[in-house]
């Protein structure tokens, strides 16, 4: 089974070696149906801390690599 991939927005580098992703994914609401977007917040692996904030990047689940972090980074799509 592969591992699960996504994107997101880099808004917060402060952590050596660690960045918080915030990934939006669209939902209908169930009796409304009105879209609203549900917000998840993933502690991701930086490990050359190369990504600033405002970064659009893709991420990799992956093994836990700390109490948080459970995800690496595959590329930066934009800077």
């Amino acid at each position: 089974m592969p591992n699960k991939e996504t994107s997101g927005v880099v808004v917060s580098n402060k952590m050596n070696k660690t960045i918080i992703v915030i990934v939006k994914n669209p939902v209908a609401h169930k009796k409304y149906s009105k879209i609203i977007n549900r917000t998840n917040k993933y502690y991701v692996d930086d490990p050359m801390n190369e990504c600033n904030i405002g970064d659009r990047v893709k991420i990799q689940e992956t093994r836990p690599l700390s109490k948080n972090k459970r995800w690496k980074i595959v590329k930066i799509l934009t800077n």
